[in-house]
């Protein structure tokens, strides 16, 4: 199992920090961002969590309470000067996005809600985006996208990302591919919003210092006809990851190790706040990836305070105005857990569950039929960057079949085009090209879920697979029998290498 070591100090004590002679996150407060650009977030050194006991107001006036960022983004979402964990909430949503398996359902129910000839809350708030069952035969995927244009057309929707030409994705200019990368690149991912998608891994919008998390169906046509929902507040869950991240690693290590430590339960319907050096050091890619995640610990949300990174990655990608916010220093948490990531080691998740966690090490004996790399976990650019970064440094060629698909059209183009540090120029797709892999497929979800018997890399039999996507139940990649061992690109591409589940350091140090 892995070291646990990593993990400093986790603690559900009240503490005062008058008591310890602490203090603790700095207050923030809201602002635009045209004044938010130098932002640097502070660590925290103390924890205060939830009474058990109903709080009396006090005699000589009301008692402010401070708030976590997932209650003060609710707050002015309702319109309400604050809220606690388990208040239930009308919420104003900022932007709604549905794809191709769950927009049809969604479409349906709204029209018989609201009626034949409704119209939407917003068209200009709604973001559609066909990705999962895209380049396939399969008539009734196909028809999935059919539904959603003519209604598309229909309601005269701003943001619907089409596709027609199935045989070249490169002919459909508004195509982009995987909806949780997409909402980012486009700009619908902003600090302090309410974003809702009918995937479980809308969470992973999170990144952006927003609320963002999955819904069903019957709430997406509620909200298709309303742009309201009625939430509960969610309690927080503190990560503190401090430490120089080593070379060796990548966020999906993190949060693996966070999953295998909490278990896959361990979250249901909290917040999952992230901070501390090692995450104030990461990319917003790798954010993403971090948040991604929190849906396989049960998580509601994940959140990353907004800073320059964040900033830096909108600009030119939004003009609407956003307003960022920050925990309080008052600041109510269920449970604070802090990581020493210096300390840490490739991880991977066994089969079946995202929390079966392991030392990459530890599995070296397990041999395997292919490797996966893509998905809205581990189909981004700099996803493929490290991939292609093991290969080089290799100069192998892999030993069992290797699938990459990317996220989007623009990470395709990016494997494409730009050049991997250190390669002499070298682009990422001439890099797989002489390591043996498959060529890069079309930008789709590709076979995480499973999708059609004919989805690019589907294990359409039980067979062992490294991969970098985010869920390894039983029928995920498409056969039930089938054994899936999650893991970041580094470790994915090792193993590529071996033949074998293999620690990445074996190549890179």
């Amino acid at each position: 199992m892995a070291a646990s070591s990593a993990i400093a100090s986790s603690s559900t004590t009240f503490i005062n920090k008058k008591d310890v002679g602490l203090s603790a996150f700095s207050s923030q407060a809201s602002f635009s961002v045209q004044t938010a650009r130098k932002r640097i977030s502070k660590r925290i050194v103390s924890v205060m969590t939830p009474q058990q006991t109903e709080r009396k107001p006090a005699t000589t006036g009301s008692v402010k309470t401070g708030m976590t960022m997932t209650e003060k983004i609710l707050a002015k979402a309702s319109d309400k000067p604050d809220v606690s964990p388990g208040d239930n909430v009308w919420v104003n949503v900022d932007v709604l996005m549905t794809h191709d398996v769950c927009g049809p359902g969604s479409i349906g129910i709204f029209k018989k809600e609201f009626g034949q000839n409704a119209k939407v809350w917003d068209r200009e708030k709604l973001v559609i985006i066909p990705d999962h069952y895209i380049f396939t035969t399969d008539e009734r995927a196909n028809r999935n996208v059919d539904i959603l244009r003519d209604f598309c057309n229909e309601q005269n929707i701003k943001y619907f990302y089409d596709i027609k030409d199935l045989g070249n994705f490169r002919a459909n200019p508004d195509y982009k591919g995987v909806c949780h990368v997409a909402l980012a690149q486009e700009g619908h991912c902003r600090p302090g919003e309410v974003l809702l998608g009918t995937d479980s891994h809308t969470c992973t919008a999170g990144a952006f210092g927003q609320f963002a998390t999955g819904i069903g169906n019957t709430d997406a046509g509620f909200v298709l006809g309303t742009g309201k929902i009625l939430l509960k507040v969610p309690p927080t869950l503190r990560f503190v990851m401090d430490g120089e991240m080593p070379d060796y690693l990548l966020a999906k290590d993190l949060i693996l190790q966070i999953i295998g430590e909490i278990s896959v339960a361990g979250a249901t319907y909290k917040a999952m706040e992230f901070v501390g050096t090692t995450v104030e050091s990461l990319t917003m890619e790798e954010r993403m990836t971090l948040c991604n995640m929190v849906v396989e610990a049960g998580g509601k949300n994940g959140v990353i305070p907004a800073d320059k990174t964040t900033y830096d990655y909108l600009e030119g990608r939004t003009s609407v105005p956003y307003e960022p916010v920050y925990s309080d220093e008052g600041a109510r948490y269920l449970k604070e857990y802090r990581f020493d990531v210096s300390k840490l080691e490739p991880l991977v998740a066994k089969p079946h569950s995202p929390d079966n966690r392991a030392l990459a090490r530890e599995c070296k004996d397990v041999k395997i039929d292919r490797v996966y790399i893509g998905s809205c976990t581990g189909g981004k650019t700099e996803d493929f960057m490290a991939a292609a970064k093991v290969f080089l440094a290799s100069g192998k060629k892999v030993k069992v079949p290797t699938f990459l698909v990317p996220a989007t059209q623009k990470v395709w183009m990016d494997v494409y085009s730009l050049p991997v540090p250190g390669s002499g120029g070298k682009t990422c797709s001439q890099i797989f090209e002489e390591a043996g892999c498959d060529t890069p497929a079309s930008p789709s979800c590709g076979a995480c879920l499973g999708g059609p018997k004919d989805t690019y890399a589907r294990m359409n039999e039980a067979q062992v697979c490294v991969s970098t996507t985010n869920r390894n139940f039983p029928g995920r990649m498409g056969h039930k029998e089938g054994q899936i061992y999650l893991a970041s690109p580094y470790t994915a591409a090792a193993s590529a290498l071996t033949g074998y589940v293999t620690d990445p350091r074996e190549f890179l140090q």
